[in-house]
């Protein structure tokens, strides 16, 4: 197995005493970067990108080479696992991601299989190896999926959605069928993950997108009940190395208390929910991450070396906090503006830390 050079953002998670706050970012291998925009025209569309192993680690080690992250991301997408299921994922431009089979009734429900990771997702999971290959253990690699309930959001509703009329409508009229599915897509995610983490991925990340999106006993129910069921499912235990997890749903600043029941490691928070109150609520239980707005990326330098000192300050001393920003970045930020936030993390952290 090979040692990891820089371990902090797995000690971090695990709560371990560390010198200094570890950060990386959601998105970090996107579209901010012109060196991504230059290998997804190359690859002529954002799914060829995906399914290219080759291609997807290029686009994993690119942030990596300009920025000191603590952490390295699987390139790829939420949406591999209903693609697997044959809905035939497809992209438009400037209106994100559709279906060309969306579920519309029970039987379609009934006849969603349960994919096989190393072969339907095997293109993600020799990414994930040639991944871990490259980075000869410089920082862990962390492999993801979308939650149960957020593939399910797009699975009934086709695409994005504003007010996810379809997959309520479900859920209000038809609540056994929405478990069905949600049952069927937790064991689907589960067996993804497992792959990954059997391929090289050290660390795991669960994307509840749109769990925000319910109220708080529909929450409990038809999302985090199968967060659950997923991290239930997880083999965490790899040659006597644990695999740290992290739950993040987004909007879900009202529920840490609940979340701390499905199992994880570390709750993400969005940038609408005060560190130092969630911290203070989940006590010593579990590690947190965030949860910078992304918006604050387009500010001048020193501001957004303020607001890094702000949430270092507002979480306080010890381990438990991985730095990044409270959801993905936005494609039109000045990679030098990341630069700033990631050494400010560097520059004040460590006096958090013993």
């Amino acid at each position: 197995m090979t040692v990891l050079k820089n371990d902090i953002f797995i000690k971090a998670l695990l709560k371990q005493p560390i010198k200094r706050t570890p950060v990386w970012m959601m998105r970090q291998a996107g579209r901010y970067l012109p060196e991504y925009r230059k290998i997804r025209e190359q690859a002529g569309s954002f799914l060829n990108l995906c399914t290219n192993p080759e291609l997807a680690c290029e686009v994993t080690m690119q942030p990596l080479r300009r920025f000191n992250f603590d952490a390295a991301i699987l390139f790829s997408d939420i949406l591999t696992i209903p693609d697997a299921m044959g809905l035939g994922l497809y992209f438009t431009e400037g209106e994100g991601p559709k279906f060309k089979h969306p579920i519309k009734t029970a039987a379609d429900i009934k006849k969603l299989p349960i994919p096989d990771p190393t072969s339907e997702l095997r293109y993600v999971i020799d990414a994930v190896r040639l991944i871990r290959n490259t980075l000869q253990g410089s920082v862990p690699l962390i492999g993801f999926s979308g939650s149960p309930w957020t593939l399910a959001t797009y699975m009934v509703e086709g695409g994005s959605s504003k007010s996810f009329q379809k997959i309520k409508g479900l859920m209000y009229e038809q609540p056994k069928q929405l478990h069905v599915m949600l049952d069927k897509l937790a064991q689907s995610v589960a067996a993804y993950l497992n792959a990954q983490i059997e391929a090289g991925a050290q660390a795991i990340m669960l994307f509840d997108t749109w769990g925000g999106m319910l109220t708080s006993e529909d929450y409990i129910e038809f999302s985090l009940y199968y967060a659950k069921q997923v991290r239930n499912l997880l083999k965490t235990d790899i040659d006597g190395q644990q695999i740290p997890t992290i739950l993040f749903t987004k909007g879900g600043g009202l529920w840490l208390e609940s979340m701390i029941d499905a199992g994880y490691d570390a709750l993400g928070l969005d940038w609408q929910t005060d560190i130092e109150k969630a911290r203070a609520r989940v006590g010593n239980i579990v590690a947190l991450q965030g949860n910078m707005d992304p918006v604050a990326l387009y500010a001048q330098p020193e501001i957004i070396i303020e607001k890094v000192k702000t949430i270092l300050q507002k979480y306080g001393t010890g381990s438990g906090h991985v730095f990044n920003l409270g959801h993905g970045i936005l494609p039109d930020i000045n990679p030098d503006h990341v630069k700033a936030m990631v050494n400010a993390v560097h520059e004040f952290s460590p006096m958090y830390h013993n």
